[in-house]
């Protein structure tokens, strides 16, 4: 049984310019190459997304960021109670737009959306978390993540956010810790 509970309602939503605020992340961790040599072997990036209940296809974690937290706090409680992990935020991705269908209400009629994203470098998977009933998880390649992406938007925080941060922070020598 899990002891985390997931927020649910609308009374501390955030809105702005009649769009609903939203946050969410790209968790990923690192994979050992598996083709081994003397030479250190390169490490993988794998990025967790899970399913939705509404429909075919894979997401990000994300949703409502409320009044009483900061979009970074919003970020990483939805990848604990929609995906299970924790973590550490490692970069901001940008703003992505979107219509949302199944979230429209007085203060934002149309659905439109406006999503803060950031990478997220998972340390734990939880054995059990808030929305495990209704959602599961999945590792995988960059390009595999492009291929399963339900939603147009999330493939951009993807490949447009995530992996030009990420190649970024290679390229310049950046540093990105350990998963340890």
């Amino acid at each position: 049984m899990c002891e985390l509970v997931a927020r649910t309602g609308r009374h501390q939503q955030r809105y702005e310019a009649g769009c609903r605020l939203v946050a969410g992340c790209i968790p990923f961790k690192y994979k050992d190459s598996e083709e081994s040599s003397d030479v250190k072997s390169e490490r993988i990036v794998e990025v967790l997304m899970i399913n939705s209940p509404s429909g075919p296809g894979l997401l990000f974690p994300k949703g409502g960021w409320e009044n009483d937290e900061t979009v970074e706090e919003a970020a990483v409680r939805e990848a604990i109670e929609e995906a299970g992990v924790r973590g550490v935020l490692m970069g901001f991705l940008g703003y992505y737009h979107f219509k949302s269908k199944t979230h429209q209400d007085e203060f934002c009629p149309e659905g439109l959306c406006k999503a803060a994203m950031f990478a997220l470098l998972v340390k734990e998977e939880l054995g059990s978390w808030p929305e495990q009933s209704t959602r599961s998880r999945k590792w995988l390649t960059i390009p595999e993540a492009v291929e399963s992406c339900r939603h147009p938007w999330m493939r951009d925080a993807l490949v447009q956010g995530f992996s030009k941060w990420h190649d970024e922070k290679i390229n310049t020598g950046g540093e990105l810790p350990d998963q340890d």
